[in-house]
């Protein structure tokens, strides 16, 4: 494998990492949107679209190479060859060429479910959190009339007993 296709093969297995940290219950919603709103990240979220779209192009000028070296081995395995060796190597690489397209291909989908895991996440996170300030007003509010109703029929025993 040449050391463009080894460091593209790293990168997909950096990003199952990732998709598994981000899928397994490591972390809670909340902690997972600190890290996500932390000042290094922030510094990197104003330029995230931009190295989005790179990465993006990258991995596809890579995924159309290897379909051009695809489609360029699998005309040529077609012709008949009269020497073993010959078609050997023609099979050989026709098996990189699909390995790299594979390769290309998946990293591309996990760019985009990681993408969209994170904005998941996020949007987990704040939901969880205007869940939490509507539960603990709801608290303060039932505690609130709990004490006016209380207060009421202390009145109301008082009129009565008078």
């Amino acid at each position: 494998m040449s050391l463009v296709w080894t460091l593209i093969a790293t990168f997909q297995h950096a990003e199952i990492v990732v998709v598994l940290l981000l899928v397994l219950p490591v972390a809670s919603p909340s902690k997972w949107n600190r890290l996500f709103k932390s000042k290094f990240l922030a510094m990197l979220a104003q330029q995230a679209h931009l190295y989005f779209f790179l990465i993006m192009g990258v991995l596809i000028l890579f995924l159309l190479d290897a379909i051009r070296e695809m489609r360029k081995y699998a005309t040529q395995e077609s012709a008949g060859h009269e020497h073993l060796n010959v078609e050997m190597q023609l099979s050989m690489r026709l098996f990189r060429a699909q390995r790299n397209f594979y390769i290309s291909g998946f990293s591309i989908f996990l760019v985009l479910v990681i993408r969209r895991l994170v904005t998941l996440i996020s949007a987990q996170a704040t939901l969880l959190a205007q869940s939490e300030a509507s539960m603990k007003q709801a608290q303060s509010a039932t505690a609130a009339a709990r004490t006016l109703m209380a207060e009421k029929s202390t009145e109301k025993g008082k009129e009565v007993g008078v």
